[in-house]
């Protein structure tokens, strides 16, 4: 029998992921291929499985913590995906704020269930416009330093560094960004894609799926520094119920309710907002919105097509901020809706330190 491929696709909150993943899939599916996704999170009620899962491919998610922290509970969810489904291929995302996956998922699957998994290079998706501010090419809102560590830990780690949505710069910045990155991790490869348009995905594609994980050797991580990097992050997942007696635009309401909160946090660095729209009354549509910085523009991924009169609003919010903050936000922009809002879950935190259920520093 021959070995299932493991696709690790990591990267910090905003960079693309999401999307990245289910355009190489639907790539993965179109050439044949079966495929099996696992999506993770810190919390229940997860944006990007309910994306992925629009997509009609099979997924598991796990919460309560990242990959490394719930390596048996991956393990499971790849076993119950091959149960149902057999793929060929496992794409496993992590939680954006998490690192250390080479030497706490890469490495004890290689060791533990190498007759089972094909573990490929690990690729690093980033945001352009972010990386441009933490390698000081441009100017711009930016997180304190001990988040910066997660983020530089993530990059040091990275077989393959993808820059993504390059779309949005000019050739000539993408050529400086990619030289910075080039010098600040030479042991990382760097290519570019917008997984929006399609540039570059079959390269890329290509490309893992026809190598393998070869590092001997992951990257030491001081746990402190990233435990308290990542504390910093306040985290809010929500699951609302909008109904209305008339029908309304659902894709202006995503737009005002991001609009809403980016305000309430000006003074704040947002890490990533995200929201789905999914409309009761009409299968398969679907709205998603990204804000993926607090001076950035939300934009609409997936636009519903139709008007609405209701549906389930997922909200993750991420930011460097007091949970109780973002509450605070998320909570005065569903006030500001004009249909009725009934918040079904919410949830607002800090990330516990995390605690790996193996670490090893050699393979």
């Amino acid at each position: 029998m021959s070995k299932a491929v493991y696709l690790m696709v990591g990267g910090f909150l905003g960079a693309g992921k999401t999307t990245a993943i289910s355009k190489i899939a639907a790539m993965l599916t179109a050439r044949g291929v079966r495929v099996g996704l696992i999506t993770n999170d810190q919390s229940v009620g997860l944006v990007d499985t309910a994306i992925l899962a629009h997509g009609d491919f099979p997924v598991e998610e796990i919460t309560g913590g990242c990959f490394c922290c719930r390596f048996n509970t991956l393990v499971e969810a790849s076993e119950r995906l091959t149960a149902s489904s057999r793929p060929g291929v496992f794409i496993a995302e992590p939680v954006g704020s998490c690192t250390d996956l080479v030497a706490a998922v890469t490495f004890p699957l290689r060791r533990i269930y190498g007759e089972s998994y094909r573990v490929a290079p690990l690729s690093v998706l980033i945001d352009p416009t972010r990386a441009e501010r933490i390698l000081g090419l441009e100017k711009g809102g930016n997180f304190s330093p001990k988040v910066l560590y997660v983020y530089r830990k993530q990059l040091e780690e990275a077989d393959i560094i993808v820059i993504n949505k390059c779309d949005l710069l000019s050739d000539e910045r993408q050529d400086r960004l990619e030289l910075a990155l080039r010098a600040a991790y030479p042991k990382s490869d760097v290519i570019r894609i917008s997984a929006r348009s399609g540039s570059g995905l079959e390269a890329w594609l290509d490309r893992i799926m026809g190598e393998e994980e070869t590092a001997e050797t992951a990257p030491d991580v001081d746990y402190e520094i990233y435990a308290e990097g990542e504390a910093l992050l306040g985290w809010l997942n929500a699951s609302v119920i909008v109904e209305s007696t008339d029908e309304f635009d659902g894709n202006d309401l995503l737009r005002g309710i991001a609009s809403r909160i980016q305000t309430a946090l000006a003074s704040y660095e947002v890490a990533h907002l995200k929201m789905t729209l999914t409309p009761e009354e009409r299968g398969g549509d679907i709205g998603v919105l990204n804000l993926v910085r607090t001076d950035g523009r939300p934009e609409l991924a997936y636009q519903l097509q139709e008007p609405v009169l209701g549906g389930e609003l997922l909200i993750n919010l991420r930011a460097e901020a007091d949970p109780e903050i973002l509450k605070a936000a998320v909570t005065s922009a569903l006030a500001g809706c004009r249909c009725r809002v009934k918040v079904d879950h919410l949830e607002h935190f800090r990330p516990g330190k995390p605690q790996p259920t193996y670490r090893m520093a050699h393979v």
